[in-house]
């Protein structure tokens, strides 16, 4: 079954959904304007149901199909925030509020799952209930937590929850996925070094922080390249070096640093942890300062249950053809907020591909339109095919 004609015919007009929601970019939980979109346009659909404010400004619409006694509930999951970034694409969509872009094509994934909505609500090919997960604050904020223990899954009576995001490099109309751990845990640090500060040419005064921020950042590359197994995998990225003055010629109290690690399995995590603990208090000490690491344990691994994710992979070769899915994939050590859902209902998530593009997070990022079609052919062929009508 290849990408439907419906969806085909309707491409621009969701494209210039994805437009509109690009240009107005929002973070984190504040996404009100995009929500209030979102819900106008699934009661517009006919959705059976449209509830709001699941998870602060989460949005969930119910699309129930021609038939409901097989008694199955699908999940579908979108994320909608965007990034605390400046947008240098130069597009006519650009974002129109400095700071704020969409980096990550959460606006794509919001016009795929919408064209889909729309689709699902106008045929009802199915015998069960679709639910439509539009969620906030995926980038850091915990969204897709805050969305199960509002009580999402049981609510609706979610049996199954399946995600998707699109992958830069990956050509248009490509899948990938993987039955496992497909992507990382997401840990965030923060790192108070603390010395003695005075005058920068009287540095014999002092006790220098930003000598020894500097060697705490050059010391935690040795977690990873002598702690981790070299057959596992992690990361451990310093982000952020903040000094608490912004003078020349003074040496200051106090050094901030920030970032975050990475990794596949619980037993690394917990590695990784215990040896940046003694490695950022250690080399304080041998500076003369002080050091404090707050390490905060932030999105778990996403992990695809193995039937799901080969349930998914054959949908995506219904749309796409065999060829183009990689089933497969290597693990990516980028994290998601969806591996709460997955822990909470049995899943998988999968990237589908936006072709030549800027890399995420990238300032010259933008989610390639082409990518809607396909991506809500995916959806609908999903619930189509997880709860056939006959």
């Amino acid at each position: 079954m290849p990408v439907l004609n419906r969806l085909a015919d309707r491409a621009p007009v969701h494209a210039e959904w994805r437009r509109d929601i690009h240009r107005h970019p929002e973070l984190d939980f504040a996404v009100e304007r995009t929500a209030g979109i979102v819900a106008e346009r699934l009661r517009a659909f006919g959705c059976d149901e449209v509830v709001t404010g699941i998870g602060r400004t989460g949005v969930v619409g119910v699309i129930r199909g021609r038939a409901t006694g097989s008694g199955r509930v699908v999940g579908l999951r979108a994320d909608m925030d965007a990034l605390p970034m400046t947008e240098a694409t130069g597009l006519p969509w650009a974002s129109a509020t400095p700071g704020r872009m969409h980096a990550c094509g959460h606006d794509g994934h919001t016009a795929m799952l919408l064209g889909a909505a729309e689709h699902l609500a106008e045929t009802r090919n199915f015998d069960g209930a679709a639910v439509l997960i539009f969620q906030p604050a995926e980038e850091g904020g915990g969204g897709g937590r805050e969305m199960v223990e509002d009580g999402l899954m049981d609510r609706f009576g979610v049996q199954e929850v399946y995600g998707l995001h699109n992958m830069p490099g990956l050509e248009v109309g490509a899948f990938a996925l993987r039955p496992g751990v497909l992507l990382a845990a997401s840990d965030l640090f923060s790192i108070e070094v603390t010395g003695r500060g005075g005058h920068g040419a009287q540095p014999h005064n002092c006790v220098d922080p930003t000598v020894a921020a500097s060697a705490i950042v050059l010391a935690l590359q040795s977690v990873v390249a002598r702690n981790v197994d070299p057959v596992q995998s992690a990361v451990v990225s310093v982000t952020s070096f903040r000094t608490a003055s912004d003078a020349f010629n003074v040496i200051p109290e106090q050094v901030v640093l920030r970032g975050t690690a990475r990794s596949l399995a619980p037993e690394v995590q917990d590695l990784v942890e215990e040896r940046m603990t003694a490695v950022v208090e250690a080399t304080a000490r041998a500076y003369g300062a002080e050091a404090r690491l707050a390490y905060s344990r932030n999105y778990p691994v996403t992990a695809n249950d193995p039937e799901r994710a080969a349930f998914a992979a054959r949908v995506a070769a219904d749309v796409v053809g065999a060829a183009r899915v990689d089933a497969a994939a290597p693990p990516v050590m980028g994290g998601e907020d969806f591996a709460f859902m997955l822990q909470a209902r049995p899943g998988a998530f999968a990237f589908i591909g936006n072709g030549d593009s800027a890399k995420l997070h990238h300032p010259g990022y933008d989610f390639n339109d082409e990518a809607i079609a396909i991506g809500a052919s995916y959806w609908v062929r999903l619930v189509e095919t997880a709860m056939p009508a006959d």
